[in-house]
């Protein structure tokens, strides 16, 4: 089967709704924050032990729009919601293959999963339809971990932290969205995975909301590009997306158009080698302050990135 709107052909077998394997391209590798380069690029990445510069994890999620849509319709699209744990990382050259279970009739939660040709699961987690969403699969994670003490590297970050950017922001298909995120949403639409009719200014007169619409793997962006460092971790350090949840309430998101941000700390957690933040971003329409979205990211920070962990952590006790 074929999704008009994405032009993808699609298979389904005992319920799974699969696409065909994709090669998604590494638009990160000059990437900066904190002064420094990030996991992105390939010397760094090599240098705390990975095998390369792993793609951006949002970036997966677009192979999962035409699976969804064809479960959901454009209701997709409105209050749609991806909640997804990244387990394996991506380099550039690596194929990817996303699935979705096909979920009984009316019921709106179901599993999603992507794989490599290997077999190695990149993600995996649940879409769901809202506005009232059910439980997501980052819900359960969060509420199955304790909150841990004496972190070193996010020592000044406590839950309940909240940052509210004062200016409204936006995306256009021509502007730069600064060292973050050092491409525009015109090179995002050349190299996307999947082409979406609705996405360019071409075709949208046959779409429901006439305006262009905002990929779902650029609402990150969007929701990151504008707030600085006040709730980073210690510098120098480097993270990865260990978990991100985009969830529409009222959207969709549109090209052009002005919304305002809130940043809360909703978690902390750690592991062997990471400290990691929960950080919630709720996204406003500027004019009537309507709640359209909301982006969970779960930024894992590498221990070994942060050159004085050993001497702060025997400060505290921790070795």
């Amino acid at each position: 089967m074929t999704n008009s709107i994405w032009d993808t052909t699609l298979r389904e077998r005992e319920g799974v709704i699969h696409g065909p394997f994709r090669m998604p391209l590494q638009m990160l590798a000059e990437q900066e924050y904190g002064g420094h380069l990030s996991i992105h690029d390939s010397d760094q990445a090599k240098s705390l032990g990975f095998i390369g510069a792993p793609i951006e994890g949002p970036t997966h999620f677009s192979q999962f729009d035409p699976l969804l849509h064809t479960i959901w319709g454009d209701n997709w699209l409105e209050s749609g919601c991806i909640s997804a744990h990244f387990k394996n990382m991506v380099i550039e050259g690596e194929e990817v293959q996303a699935f979705a279970k096909r979920p009984d009739i009316d019921d709106n939660l179901t599993r999603i999963w992507a794989v490599k040709k290997t077999g190695e699961i990149v993600l995996e987690g649940t879409a769901s339809l809202g506005p009232e969403h059910p439980e997501t699969e980052l819900d359960r994670i969060m509420s199955s971990r304790p909150t841990p003490d004496n972190l070193v590297i996010l020592e000044q970050i406590k839950i309940g932290d909240r940052s509210i950017l004062n200016e409204a922001v936006k995306i256009d298909f021509g502007q730069h969205l600064g060292d973050s995120y050092p491409f525009t949403l015109n090179q995002k639409l050349e190299k996307i995975t999947e082409p979406c009719k609705w996405y360019s200014p071409v075709s949208v007169s046959q779409s429901p909301w006439r305006q262009p619409i905002i990929p779902i793997e650029m609402i990150n962006p969007l929701v990151s590009f504008k707030f600085n460092d006040l709730l980073q971790a210690k510098q120098p350090s480097i993270g990865l997306f260990a978990d991100l949840e985009i969830k529409l309430i009222n959207g969709p998101l549109l090209v052009g158009q002005e919304y305002l941000l809130e940043k809360e700390v909703v978690g902390l957690g750690e592991s062997r080698r990471t400290e990691s933040m929960w950080v919630k971003t709720s996204v406003f329409r500027k004019e009537t302050k309507d709640l359209v979205a909301t982006v969970l990211l779960n930024t894992a920070v590498l221990k070994d990135s942060y050159p004085a962990y050993e001497e702060e952590a025997k400060k505290i006790g921790k070795l």
